[in-house]
């Protein structure tokens, strides 16, 4: 009997022991992943699976961004030797050149990198999208109105998607400044905003080239195609050079206007222009101007003096401000802003920004700071906000409106010399119903959004 007893009270501790070391595992698995792997460990269930799609130029960066912190885990690219070194760097990855069959043959990713010349960015993010996915779009996010207006549209409708246009100069502190300044009435009310650039750095003005050339082997044209019309090969097109064409890129403005005009549209809280007007050298329909002259006019909050923006781009400078002394205008591009009190520069990015003239600025008492600062790169604020810490900063909310006011202005070259209205609500210019149509394309089979 006491044998029996003896062994039962065995079992009793036994099972005790096995309980007790069940909780204490189990206590130890529910810590925090970062704690177990120390100081600056990322847990791999904490990492956003990551594709990338266009990956031999800007996505390039964008990845090696967001490497540190996430996992690549597929890679897409339709110029397997233009891609080569990254394939290289990611070699676990899984290697795609269709981003459609990516998509249905790999069903881990999170969240999509998109930097593909601008033709793709649509429907590519618009595939995305609508499988649940969040997406990161190179600027500009779009090559036209109507694409532009479908993402906002996609993203408004799927709030748990988190979206980004690739305007990384929007996470810079500088940019911050400028919006606080101009919101502290630094320089009054701004009346007229003057942005230029360097670019184009690529071709324009080109014909389009008459022979045929086959395409290298390890590019698949139709892929790089797309949803565009059908065009012979010629070495004119990519890499690289796709940007000065209308069927594969926006232009300069398109490139440089997300950047530039960006931060007057933040900061003034913007909307789409009300009217438009364009100026070029010789536009052929086929290949983007060499230089480009554009003139915005923007609602204010009492509709009677509508808020002026020009644009220049091709070497094209704004008239020298009296306050830039004896040096010239810096012909890097930078943006001028005119206000009743005084003006304000600053350069690409939104980087650098002071009043002028100097007197001003090494008098302006600066105002505390009300906007919250990102400290990290564009990409990272949006795989953060992917994994809910925090919000993107330039969603497709905000990038679409503005892309939509780059885009008009690439529109308003159909028709030079003339003040277009544009009615932002029915998506159409009013008194030249002749470019609607310019502000759709029509898609290849087999491509439409």
């Amino acid at each position: 009997m006491s044998n029996l007893k003896n062994k039962a009270d065995q079992a009793v501790s036994r099972r005790g022991f096995f309980k007790a070391s069940s909780l204490a595992l189990a206590g130890v698995t529910i810590l925090p992943r970062h704690v177990l792997g120390g100081k600056g460990f990322i847990a791999p269930s904490d990492k956003l699976n990551v594709a990338g799609v266009g990956i031999g130029g800007m996505g390039k960066s964008n990845l090696n961004a967001l490497a540190p912190t996430e996992n690549i885990v597929a890679l897409c690219d339709v110029d397997e030797k233009y891609a080569g070194p990254v394939f290289e760097k990611y070699p676990n990855a899984k290697r795609y050149k269709d981003y459609r069959k990516m998509l249905d043959a790999q069903k881990d990713i999170d969240g999509i990198v998109v930097a593909t010349p601008d033709h793709l960015h649509g429907v590519i993010a618009s595939a995305a999208m609508k499988l649940g996915k969040h997406v990161y779009v190179q600027k500009p996010l779009t090559v036209t109105v109507w694409e532009s207006r479908e993402l906002a549209r996609l993203a408004k409708e799927n709030p748990k998607v988190v979206t980004q246009m690739g305007n990384q100069g929007h996470s810079n502190d500088d940019a911050r400044l400028i919006n606080e300044w101009i919101a502290d009435g630094a320089i009054g009310k701004v009346q007229e905003v003057h942005v230029w650039t360097n670019r184009p750095i690529w071709p324009q003005g080109m014909e389009v080239p008459k022979e045929a050339v086959d395409a290298p082997s390890t590019l698949d044209w139709e892929l790089f195609l797309g949803p565009a019309p059908h065009r012979a090969y010629n070495p004119a097109y990519t890499p690289f050079k796709w940007r000065g064409w209308v069927d594969y890129g926006a232009g300069a403005l398109g490139d440089m206007g997300a950047h530039l005009v960006d931060h007057p549209f933040w900061a003034l809280g913007l909307n789409p222009p009300i009217t438009v007007e364009a100026s070029s050298t010789p536009f052929n329909k086929q290949s983007y101007p060499v230089s480009s002259l554009v003139t915005f006019e923007f609602e204010t909050k009492d509709k009677k003096n509508p808020l002026t923006m020009t644009w220049y781009d091709g070497g094209i400078l704004p008239p020298k401000p009296i306050e830039f002394g004896d040096g010239p205008v810096p012909k890097g591009g930078g943006v001028l802003y005119v206000g009743t009190k005084g003006k304000l520069f600053h350069e690409t990015y939104g980087s650098k920004p002071r009043l002028l003239p100097q007197e001003k600025m090494d008098s302006y008492k600066k105002p505390a700071q009300t906007i919250p600062r990102v400290g990290m790169s564009h990409e990272r604020n949006w795989a953060e906000a992917c994994k809910g810490n925090g919000k993107a900063v330039s969603p497709f909310e905000y990038a679409g409106p503005l892309c939509e006011t780059m885009l008009l202005g690439i529109v308003a070259l159909y028709k030079q010399g003339t003040k277009l209205n544009w009615d932002t609500k029915t998506m159409a210019f009013t008194n030249a119903p002749e470019l609607n149509p310019y502000l759709k394309r029509e898609y290849r089979q087999g491509w439409a959004m």
